[in-house]
């Protein structure tokens, strides 16, 4: 199973970086057409709304383009929020591969959803932690 971190959906948007934007909509295509089965995390959900909340404040996006981007990434995949385990699975993969706060959660949200393939560029590309690999889509 597939996850796919804030910073893909962010550059899905974000016209200033054509490169990224390209390869992350094609990735997107990919995950989709292929009905791969991918699920957004709600940690990855909350974080998107988050930038697209900055870009509304910047004077970027209206609230009507804010709500129909976050609705459009919502609908690509199965929504997966973690239970109180991921706090623990947390601390073991903080501990165990000396990871940040929120890279802890995002990995124990990854690891009781049942995914194998993270798709994020901020995290260390070819990564394995415990059957949990990361790929960077923009490498």
């Amino acid at each position: 199973m597939n996850a796919v971190d804030t910073n893909v959906f962010v550059y899905a948007l974000d016209a200033d970086e054509t490169a990224k934007q390209a390869k992350a909509l094609e990735l997107f295509d990919q995950l989709t057409l292929r009905r791969t089965e991918t699920v957004l995390l709600w940690q990855v959900a909350a974080e998107f709304l988050n930038q697209l909340r900055r870009w509304e404040s910047n004077g970027r996006l209206t609230s009507i383009e804010v709500e129909a981007a976050f609705q459009r990434a919502r609908a690509m995949f199965e929504l997966r929020t973690p239970s109180e385990a991921s706090f623990q699975i947390s601390f073991d993969l903080r501990s165990q591969f000396s990871l940040s706060h929120w890279d802890s959660m995002l990995l124990a949200a990854c690891r009781e959803a049942g995914v194998t393939t993270l798709y994020s560029e901020d995290m260390t590309a070819g990564a394995d932690y415990d059957g949990l690999k990361i790929v960077n889509p923009f490498a």
